[in-house]
């Protein structure tokens, strides 16, 4: 019986796992990560690839965290649901309809960007987050030929979803993408696997989505997953996930685009750290 990595309660990108769920920020035992288990992206659409694009480093450049409503800096983004990319030349034919899960857990990884010490630190900090609390495993690349590379282009905050194949690319922005940790390891999130919480197939059991009140050309951010593409291996939706948009994301008047159902404390869409909401709870 595979044991497969569940952190947040997020919605992990394969139907073809059995698994066991210990906790939702604690990771699984070794066994069933070494299988290459296909991740499927077909219902992502042609909006996840393209590339990287300086008009959003402009947005983020301007982003001040600290204004009422401002939300997430990764929300900034024109990339699909604002910050998954897989980088892909115009005029590439042959999109991949799918990606896969890093081989036993471990993501090899460089430092390609041109990074300051508090960008540095943020993405030791993310690394020894993932290393105390899941068994995933960032380590230094040594030759391998998948892995990631941090990079700090002015193209915001983005990540491929799940292992592509080659170099790919988990871009922070300096220094809009690097001032918070959630950040840096939601993005991470994404290389591994993961979607937006609120994206889940069975949102709207936990959330509504005031469309009127979302910023024209953006409300397909907002699409659900489509049945039998995802799995949330049985774990309750997480208010409180590192993988949730803040409650105004895309907002066009400062109104919620995402209102819950139900009643949580906490912030949602958290950057803080990872959730401590356990399944059943």
């Amino acid at each position: 019986q595979a044991i497969t990595l569940l952190l947040q309660g997020v919605l992990v990108v394969s139907a073809s796992v059995a698994a066991s769920v210990i906790q939702r920020d604690a990771g699984p035992e070794e066994n069933g990560l070494g299988e290459d288990l296909a991740i499927d992206l077909s219902h992502l659409g042609p909006e996840l690839y393209g590339e990287p694009d300086e008009s959003v480093g402009k947005l983020v450049d301007a982003f001040d965290p600290s204004s009422a409503g401002s939300g997430n800096v990764e929300e900034l983004g024109t990339y699909l649901e604002g910050d998954m990319l897989i980088d892909r030349p115009a005029g590439r034919n042959g999109l991949a309809s799918t990606s896969s899960r890093w081989p036993n857990g471990v993501v090899p990884f460089v430092i390609g960007g041109n990074f300051d010490a508090k960008g540095m630190q943020l993405i030791e900090e993310a690394i020894n987050e993932y290393h105390k609390k899941t068994c995933i495993r960032f380590v230094p690349r040594m030759g391998e030929k998948d892995y990631v590379s941090f990079e700090s282009s002015n193209s915001g905050c983005w990540s491929s979803v799940g292992r592509i194949g080659g170099k790919q690319a988990v871009n922070l922005q300096i220094p809009g993408c690097t001032t918070l940790v959630g950040t840096v390891m939601h993005e991470m999130m994404h290389a591994l696997g993961f979607l937006h919480e609120q994206n889940r197939e069975d949102r709207d059991d936990w959330v509504t989505i005031p469309y009127q009140n979302i910023k024209a050309g953006t409300a397909n951010n907002f699409d659900k997953a489509r049945s039998g593409t995802t799995n949330s291996f049985g774990v309750d939706y997480d208010y409180g996930s590192i993988m949730h948009y803040s409650a105004n994301a895309f907002s066009s008047n400062g109104q919620p685009t995402i209102v819950a159902k139900k009643s949580f404390t906490g912030t949602m869409g958290q950057r803080e750290a990872f959730s401590e909401k356990r399944s059943g709870q």
